[in-house]
């Protein structure tokens, strides 16, 4: 089985990760805390996901990867007024468990992590903010063009130079799987899944597939505890 390396840190500068306990924002996180402090910020929008999610985030935070990371800084951006209410995302309806990548896009959802977070990283004196998109994702808001605009625009607009740093870009899932393990992540700790089941993966939405495919490529047997047996 081939190894993942280690995505290289360009300075030893505190940085802000943008962390929701998903399995590639997790593996992010403790990528980073071995060169960097590392201030972990998790975005709260309204998603019906949410409350899971911040459950999974403390349990992950507990574990040894993680020990070196600041607490992490709730902050908060809803997306109540900008979604209809019959949107599957606040009413926790997923697209199933074959339907594309595109079926889950949730507009500007990056334009608002990004903003809070930079004025988060702007009195705290932080010039490093990081998020974990991944190679191949297909949305406007997930472009090497989108993140240097955003990082100008927030630099200008904030008085404080903001850098947005994406070291997964390149990556496939199955790749972030393989260095989580080599850094010792607790990969059955995370959550990436749109309708988790009291902690537990729902194993009929399109995350889930999506996870249960990089499990295998990554030739690492899949430690995740489904509420249903995904489909396949």
């Amino acid at each position: 089985m081939a190894t993942a390396k280690l995505p290289p840190s360009n300075s030893q500068r505190p940085i802000a990760v943008l962390l929701s306990a998903g399995l590639d924002s997790a593996v992010l996180a403790a990528s980073q805390a071995r060169t960097a402090t590392v201030q972990p910020v998790y975005v709260s929008t309204g998603l019906a996901w949410e409350t899971e999610e911040l459950a999974a985030l403390d349990r992950l935070l507990a574990t040894d990867p993680f020990r070196a990371c600041t607490p992490v800084a709730r902050l908060a951006f809803t997306a109540h007024d900008l979604y209809p209410p019959t949107h599957w995302a606040l009413r926790g309806e997923p697209p199933a468990f074959d339907t594309p990548d595109e079926d889950v896009y949730l507009t500007g959802r990056n334009v608002m992590l990004l903003t809070k977070s930079a004025i988060y990283c702007a009195q705290q004196h932080i010039t490093r903010l990081a998020i974990g998109p991944l190679a191949g994702n297909p949305f406007p808001d997930a472009t090497p063009q989108f993140f240097e605009a955003m990082a100008r625009a927030l630099s200008l607009g904030l008085a404080h130079a903001i850098e947005i740093e994406t070291p997964f870009v390149s990556m496939e899932k199955s790749e972030v799987i393989r260095l989580g393990v080599e850094l010792g992540v607790p990969l059955e700790l995370t959550l990436s899944c749109m309708n988790p089941r009291k902690g537990l993966h729902c194993g009929q939405c399109s995350k889930c597939r999506e996870r249960l495919d990089a499990f295998h490529e990554a030739g690492v047997s899949d430690p995740t505890a489904y509420a249903t047996p995904p489909l396949r």
